[in-house]
């Protein structure tokens, strides 16, 4: 499990493409490297991934197919700075929501809107995710938790705001329209739809 407090985000310094798959290596900075051991899970762009190797600093971690076609991590290159999240530890301070790095989908960028202070991005709402996305409702971006600040149903289109200090640190606020990103729908808003969704069809057999 995650919280959806990125820590930052780093370059990849190498990408290996093999059959089937994408050997991905980052050099992560110390705090992200204490204690850190192979087998251990650390989100990547929103993605739970299991660390395949640690040679000093550089850390790797192996993508496979279905993560390479159900997610943005197939998409990306040499240099590309990706999102970077430990796993969260029990008792941990959760700043963010609870995510758990199984992406649903990816949506792309529609719009993006700078003020002073404030940048509004607007991505196209995926039909599939549509009902368990709600006006300030949580929602998981590259792993960032964020809250849905404005949503147009008949225009598919939700929108959020990122302050400076995200935009800082996480990977967002270089995205231009037309950029996938990963999407996490809040697990609690997704268990309550389902569970009224079939509860109403139950009803209706009935």
């Amino acid at each position: 499990m995650y919280t959806g407090i990125v820590h930052g985000a780093y370059p990849l310094t190498g990408l290996e493409r093999k059959p089937g798959l994408h050997q991905l290596t980052l050099d992560l900075p110390e705090p992200l490297l204490a204690g850190l051991t192979i087998g251990a899970s650390v989100g990547l762009d929103g993605v739970c991934m299991t660390v395949t190797g640690i040679d000093g600093a550089a850390v790797s971690f192996d993508a496979m197919q279905e993560t390479l076609q159900l997610t943005t991590l197939g998409e990306r290159q040499r240099g590309d700075r990706v999102n970077v999240e430990r796993s969260a530890k029990q008792g941990a301070e959760i700043g963010g929501h609870l995510i758990s790095g199984h992406v649903d989908g990816t949506a792309a960028l529609v719009a993006r809107e700078e003020s002073e202070n404030n940048l509004t991005l607007s991505f196209a709402l995926p039909a599939a995710l549509a009902k368990y996305v709600f006006k300030k409702g949580f929602i998981a971006i590259n792993g960032c938790s964020l809250t849905v600040a404005d949503l147009d149903r008949q225009q598919g289109v939700w929108s959020v705001c990122l302050i400076p200090e995200t935009r800082r640190v996480t990977n967002l606020d270089a995205l231009e329209v037309g950029d996938r990103v990963n999407i996490e729908v809040d697990r609690q808003t997704q268990v309550i739809v389902d569970t009224v969704e079939r509860v109403l069809a139950e009803r209706g057999d009935a």
